[in-house]
């Protein structure tokens, strides 16, 4: 375990260092008046400050456990000094515990905001028009959900029914932690109530399945063609004719 703890510490050092980098950055007046060079900057900044201000503030509480311990290791600490720090440390230890495990999952949603743009795929299930209906009001659902966090909402392809449900309803969301937001939704809802087409008053249980996927990114590919590739070239031997192509 502490092996693994340096690990992260090491980690979040690095990110520190270039939460601080940024900082200077930012403060350069050529940076600052340079929208191309400023704009990703403040989106890094922030999304590294989620992260880097929570680790500080556990290693100020680090810190002030081992100043607690070092009192209470010294054979010339007075009475009342080791009393304060052994009452100190005894609150600290949990405060640092607690502090850690709160970083260590913030590392692992940084991740997860990083991604920005998701395909979200809408089917309907077992229900007939009342499970389109109950699609129909999904979409509804996380089109109201992206407009107010201020995502941008477009759809790829649908096919709708009648009455106004969709048997399938596939969406492109994008924006800032767009994953981290939308990312658990994926699997089976399921609504009972009266439907519309329901004449007689009784309660019928619809469903429908919900995919989150992150859209594919492009990525550049450079081939070397003298390491990379290889070529091969034969040609066909012996007896000529239709044989050639049975081999």
């Amino acid at each position: 375990m502490a092996d693994k703890n340096q690990i992260l510490i090491a980690k979040l050092d690095e990110l520190d260092r270039r939460y601080a980098e940024i900082t200077e950055q930012m403060n350069d007046p050529a940076v600052a008046s340079n929208p191309g060079k400023f704009v990703p900057l403040t989106r890094e900044y922030a999304r590294l400050g989620t992260i880097v201000e929570p680790y500080r503030r556990y290693r100020q509480l680090a810190r002030q456990r081992e100043e607690a311990q070092a009192i209470l290791d010294d054979p010339a600490s007075e009475a009342e000094m080791r009393e304060l720090a052994g009452a100190e440390l005894d609150e600290l230890r949990g405060q640092v515990e607690q502090a850690l495990e709160h970083v260590k999952g913030l590392l692992v949603m940084g991740d997860d905001q990083e991604i920005d743009s998701v395909i979200l795929e809408i089917r309907a299930g077992t229900g007939g028009e009342e499970a389109a209906l109950f699609c129909a009001d999904l979409l509804d659902m996380y089109r109201h959900y992206a407009e107010g966090r201020g995502w941008k909402f477009e759809i790829l392809s649908a096919s709708p029914t009648d009455l106004g449900g969709f048997r399938e309803v596939i969406v492109n969301v994008k924006g800032e932690g767009v994953w981290s937001r939308l990312g658990y939704e994926g699997g089976g809802h399921r609504v009972q109530r009266v439907p519309k087409t329901e004449a007689q008053g009784r309660i019928h249980t619809s469903a429908a399945t919900v995919a989150v996927l992150p859209e594919p990114q492009d990525v550049e590919v450079q081939i070397n063609w003298e390491k990379d590739v290889l070529e091969h070239t034969s040609r066909a031997g012996g007896p000529g004719g239709q044989n050639v192509n049975k081999v």
